[in-house]
């Protein structure tokens, strides 16, 4: 173990410095300082050495060159225990330098503002701090390095009971919890840098480290499977990530990927109250209506027996009638999801279940300035896409039969088009009054989503419309859906045999209009 008998404070965020360096101080450590942090703690009566008293320079540049000087990284990098290292620091009269404490300049808060130059983002590069910083860490074996705020009551306690020392592991884990700050720090300039000189390029050439472990998870998918949540280090939009959990058992790997799914859904629809149910990341039921009430219970009735156990998604605030119809007694939920509770929404739902995972996020929206990546990890590899947030209006549609859809059924094959986007392909949705009545998700072939999201309409489809996420290669799924009831479908178009398809629908007196557009979800 080494004593901390002198220490650097040099730091951007001042929370917690001073009574961090109270602390040292008490201990008998000696303060040197930098800029504002030094005016700081002189403030607060605590006695400290000016940088400019070490260095014998003044701070140059508007502080872009105060500690970059042999008397400061001397006394950092001088490993105690070579006998040169310590006769050289004699001979220039360098004391050495035990402890620094250090973050770095704002620069994503910098860059984050709305109308931020070029300039300010460039004065916002801080040179000395990450300088002090990998040098501290590179000897820490002999010199501790703090850069997080959070480290500071932990750290005293330690000197306090070890009476000025700390040990070589946590030196080490300082170490690596500084290497970690200033390459997150680099990444940022090299990355907002990036956007500037690659304005034209869709993807960065390098992706580097953008997420940090937000919790460890009991296990994946499967007991046998360790695992992890990780957020992204800039978050823009509201999502399962930045949701609070207001109760309930802790989140798993699948309840974090199958709410995901849910929160999405209904972040597609704002003009009106929208509920979704999630099983197994598809939708067993999703409908809008006049109140949230309204919305949830047609829903749940899209596929009762599917909803067991299920995910439920809203994107309004949860009321008791809400709270009191998910919490029925032939009902179980896994994890309800909304922006708001009211208190005795909350108070239904904790009494009914005590594990319920009750998550809250705040106003939804989909942030379409800068939506981010869609990413999949492949063995070995990682693909990387544009996020599916395509919007479609009615006027953007081709109708491609002789029968053209009524008002209501062009609404209902809006809504079931936003809906399919988010089903497994190949991938059927049955709709009518603006509602999911049936669901064929993940099949081989679409003639089988067909028929199976027929089964699971169990009649209700009968003068409803279909959503098919791509285009139908065959007639024989038209075929089924006239069997079925269906009386309009939407899809992309774009096969060999649309013709075929087309005079299907005729035939059949089927309303058909092509997006142009598919919504492949694998």
């Amino acid at each position: 173990m080494r004593k901390i008998n002198r220490a650097l404070l040099s730091v951007s965020n001042k929370e917690g410095i001073v009574d961090l360096a109270k602390g040292l101080n008490e201990l008998g450590v000696t303060l040197i300082s930098t800029g504002g942090t030094a005016r700081k703690l002189k403030e607060e009566g605590l006695p400290v050495v000016e940088i400019s008293e070490i260095t014998n320079f003044p701070e140059m540049m508007d502080g872009r060159v105060k500690t970059l000087h042999p008397a400061v990284h001397g006394g950092i990098l001088a490993v105690r225990g070579n006998e040169e290292h310590m006769r050289e620091l004699k001979e220039q009269g360098i004391e050495t330098i035990d402890l620094v404490v250090c973050n770095l300049y704002p620069f994503a808060e910098t860059i984050a503002k709305k109308d931020v130059t070029l300039e300010e983002a460039i004065e916002n590069i801080d040179i000395g701090g990450p300088t002090m910083i990998r040098s501290a860490a590179k000897n820490n074996k002999d010199v501790a390095v703090v850069v997080d705020p959070d480290d500071y009551v932990d750290i005293l306690e330690e000197l306090r009971a070890n009476n000025g020392f700390l040990t070589q592991e946590r030196r080490l884990e300082l170490a690596y919890k500084a290497f970690r700050h200033t390459a997150q720090y680099d990444h940022l300039i090299q990355d907002y840098l990036g956007n500037l000189v690659g304005k034209e390029e869709t993807f960065p050439e390098v992706i580097q480290d953008r997420y940090i472990k937000k919790l460890d998870l009991r296990y994946g998918e499967n007991p046998h499977q360790k695992a992890a949540f990780y957020q992204e280090r800039e978050l823009k939009e509201p999502s399962i990530t930045t949701a609070r959990q207001l109760h309930g058992k802790e989140l798993s790997f699948n309840n974090i990927n199958d709410t995901n799914g849910a929160l999405e859904l209904v972040k597609e629809f704002t003009d009106r109250p929208a509920a979704a149910v999630i099983k197994h990341a598809n939708p067993c039921g999703m409908a809008l209506g006049d109140t949230l009430l309204e919305a949830y219970k047609k829903a749940h009735a899209g596929d009762p027996l599917s909803a067991f156990g299920s995910i439920v998604a809203f994107n309004r605030q949860v009321t008791a009638d809400v709270a009191s119809e998910i919490a029925g007694e032939d009902k179980f939920v896994e994890v309800v999801i909304a922006p708001e509770f009211t208190d005795e929404a909350l108070n239904i739902l904790k009494e009914r279940w005590k594990n319920v995972r009750l998550l809250e996020t705040g106003e939804l929206y989909i942030n379409r300035e800068e939506p981010g990546y869609d990413m999949k990890k492949v063995v070995g590899g990682l693909l990387v896409q544009e996020r599916d947030i395509l919007e479609l209006k009615e006027d953007e549609l081709e109708v491609v039969t002789e029968v053209k859809p009524t008002e209501e059924q062009m609404r209902d094959l809006l809504f079931s088009w936003k809906v399919v986007k988010h089903v497994k392909s190949n991938a059927i949705v049955m709709a009518k009054d603006e509602m999911i009545v049936g669901v064929g998700a993940g099949q081989m072939s679409r003639v089988d989503a067909m028929i199976i999201a027929g089964r699971k309409a169990e009649g209700r489809q009968q003068g409803g419309v279909v959503a098919s996420d791509a285009f139908f290669p065959f007639p024989d799924a038209i075929e089924e859906a006239a069997r079925k009831g269906i009386k309009a479908i939407i899809q992309p178009g774009g096969s060999v045999r649309d013709q075929q398809v087309i005079e299907a629908a005729n035939e059949h007196g089927i309303a058909m209009v092509f997006t142009g557009r598919r919504h492949f979800r694998h």
